[in-house]
């Protein structure tokens, strides 16, 4: 039961986080009718997102923390935001990955839920910098030797590349940049920290963003995974621009204006999620 109830707050919190940026703020008062919970629920929701450093709490509500463009959040405290967001992306993502191509997982939580949906594409070679992708694919060898089953035909080749481990658990520096460069991708299948018309894809971490440089260059085809909440993030170093990106898969919580921009932009842009309209003729 204490785990269903982690979820549902997990997921509670998610949304009320979606709330405040979207908005620019959030009363008490509107989050318990819109969420059907009591005022004590969401004063604890409120004070675990404000520990997080997600949130900043008010006079009866909360508003959106400032952070500064050096801000880099841990894995832990990304995995629980825009769940359904992340796996509709990750689903469409998947699709475009092709049977016995060798293709690039740069770290982050929407390249973690992308290598779930990768697990049953027969004869990939990935190669990642991110640990948390790569225990996805050890851990679904480990379970089938722990069965007693032979490895699946068709599994991943993993390559993990080395390096020094950042708070988003991927591994940068020059062990892994080394690596990355000897390598030529079919597809790079890449997180970001934030996109704008701007500045590009950007991270707070100069070293990550050296390393990302490397996968964009040793990529013949680049698909930036993020949902909406990248659009408008700017991070303290610039790594690409959108010329070099040939796919962005996003979510539909993607706004019209940033559609509008988009539309003006070189990369194709998938929206996952999204009902198709019918018409009548």
């Amino acid at each position: 039961m204490s785990d269903n109830q982690n979820l549902l707050a997990e997921q509670r919190r998610a949304l009320i986080l979606d709330e405040v940026r979207r908005r620019g703020g959030v009363r008490v008062n509107e989050l318990t009718r819109k969420l059907s919970v009591s005022d004590m629920t969401v004063r604890r929701d409120l004070d675990a997102l404000a520990r997080q450093g997600m949130v900043e709490k008010v006079h009866g509500g909360a508003v959106p923390v400032s952070e500064p463009s050096t801000h880099e959040p841990g894995f832990e405290a990304k995995s629980s935001l825009e769940l359904s967001a992340k796996e509709d992306i990750a689903k469409a993502a998947a699709e475009m990955a092709a049977p016995g191509s060798a293709i690039a997982l740069a770290g982050g939580t929407t390249a973690f839920a992308l290598a779930q949906q990768l697990l049953e594409v027969p004869d990939l070679t990935v190669v990642t910098n991110s640990v948390r992708v790569a225990d996805v694919f050890y851990t679904a060898q480990r379970a089938a030797a722990s069965g007693g089953t032979a490895p699946r035909a068709g599994a991943a080749t993993v390559v993990l590349t080395g390096g020094v481990r950042t708070p988003s658990d991927t591994l940068v520096g020059p062990v892994a940049d080394a690596a990355i460069r000897s390598l030529h991708f079919d597809v790079l299948f890449l997180g970001v920290h934030g996109i704008s018309v701007e500045a590009g894809l950007s991270t707070p971490n100069l070293a990550e963003a050296e390393t990302n440089r490397h996968f964009v260059r040793s990529a013949r085809r680049v698909v930036v995974v993020a949902d909406h909440t990248k659009w408008g993030t700017v991070g303290l170093s610039s790594f690409a621009t959108l010329d070099q990106v040939d796919v962005l898969v996003t979510d539909a919580g993607l706004s019209a204006g940033a559609r509008a921009e988009f539309a003006e932009l070189p990369p194709e842009l998938v929206v996952a999620g999204e009902q198709p309209v019918d018409i009548e003729l």
